[in-house]
């Protein structure tokens, strides 16, 4: 694995972590990239505000968001696979293979924590991801359990009308944000799955072991479910609050097992999925399906004003409740535990009107969120000026921040101008 000199992080300009006192931790203010996309190297030093980057499409904007995402559980705001995210050479068939790392240095509550993460040499034949906190072997779950990074980019768009399992996923990634435990549930129930499946596909059906794989994904699985109406009830009080700009948003979680619980207790539900699974094993096996369980919930979402399903809205719209939807975890999170997760919102800001963008602006300062966002134009972020945010220009795979202005519009030096390195 690539590795990274603690050097490689200078120290921020004296007062710049606290230009804005107000701003919710955590944040990151220093992070390095290395062998990462299109990056050779890159060092960056930030303050806990806002961060926006400029550029031209195809600089490494969202690469960079990409990066930041990684200092989460999971894969990443693209969803790929390790190997992937290896740096591609310019005039060169295929990736590096010499790994990448990204490391970062994030403010929280409790002190600054210098983290990293990365991909040991390989390629995409032999992935392991290695995390380390603050000089030790880590999981990449603790990460999950210091700060939680949320997300809404271009391939979200589509969130609404897509297939129910995109809908899901999304909705169990806002619950790890409060409930890290939440992930670990959902491995472990589809871990179950996926043996059960592959031993009625081989045709073993050996009643012992099918009868432990059933007993695991029911536990789990009402596990599961009760954590997701639990996160929904309390999301459904902050929606309820308003939308703060944004259209306000209605959820339902639409599951057999979320159903069951609501007229009986947890072990009788649970009882109840594991004799279904048994009674089941002959049609899953003949259909290669698994007819009952949590990984067929779905969420619906509702526009509170009109009353129209969120699938039936026009695109504008239904952009405008994803944003509620995450702003909306967003307060809850801080509410509940004294800080906002970190926020990745790419090329969102371009498909809004100047009153929606002002509105977005306006609640990403109150919430004092380190929130992340891309565009091409910079006056699309007019409204994040007067020392709001920082500014950042990605240009092939180099950054260089604008300076500082404080509150009183007096310029003050930049925490750092870091190219390639």
């Amino acid at each position: 694995m690539i590795t990274l000199d603690p050097t490689d992080f200078p120290e921020p300009t004296a007062g710049a972590a606290s230009l804005r006192p107000g701003v919710m931790r955590p944040a990151i203010t220093r992070l390095v990239l290395t062998g990462f996309r299109n990056y050779p190297t890159l060092r960056l030093a930030l303050d806990p505000a806002p961060v926006v980057l400029t550029g031209p499409n195809g600089a490494g904007k969202t690469n960079l968001l990409e990066a930041v995402s990684m200092l989460a559980p999971g894969r990443g705001l693209r969803g790929a696979r390790l190997g992937e995210m290896d740096r591609l050479i310019p005039g060169v068939e295929g990736r590096s293979g010499g790994g990448w790392a990204v490391a970062a240095t994030v403010e929280t509550a409790d002190g600054p924590v210098e983290v990293g993460t990365g991909l040991a040499g390989g390629g995409l034949e032999r992935e392991r991801r290695i995390v380390r906190v603050d000089g030790r072997n880590a999981s990449a779950a603790e990460l999950g359990r210091r700060w939680s990074v949320l997300w809404v980019t271009p391939a979200m768009d589509r969130l609404f009308v897509e297939a129910a399992g995109n809908r899901r996923r999304f909705f169990d990634r806002l619950v790890y944000g409060l409930d890290p435990d939440h992930a670990g549930r959902i491995a472990a129930y589809e871990q179950a799955m996926r043996e059960r499946a592959r031993l009625l596909r081989d045709g073993r059906r050996d009643p012992a072991w099918l009868g432990t794989l059933e007993a695991t994904m029911a536990a789990k699985g009402v596990a599961i479910a009760a954590a997701r109406l639990g996160f929904a009830s309390q999301l459904k009080s902050v929606l309820a609050a308003g939308g703060h700009g944004f259209p306000k948003a209605r959820i339902a979680i639409e599951g057999e097992v979320e159903a069951a619980l609501a007229g009986q207790p947890a072990l009788a539900v649970e009882d109840g999925l594991a004799r279904r699974l048994a009674e089941n094993r002959g049609i899953d096996a003949d259909t290669g399906t698994t007819r009952a369980g949590v990984h067929r919930t779905d969420l619906a979402v509702t526009h509170e004003g009109n009353g129209m399903p969120a699938a039936r809205c026009s695109t504008g719209e239904q952009k405008a409740l994803l944003l509620a939807l995450v702003l909306a975890v967003a307060r809850l999170k801080r509410t509940v535990e004294g800080s906002a997760p970190i926020l990745l919102l790419d090329e969102v800001a371009a498909h809004l009107d100047a009153e929606r963008r002002d509105a977005l602006y306006d609640v990403l300062v109150s919430l004092g969120a380190q929130a992340w966002l891309t565009g091409t134009d910079r006056p699309l972020f007019a409204g994040l000026g007067g020392g709001r945010a920082q500014f950042v220009r990605i240009t092939d795979a180099s950054a260089i921040r604008d300076q500082i202005v404080d509150p009183a519009g007096t310029p003050l030096p930049a925490a750092g101008d870091h190219d390639r390195g």
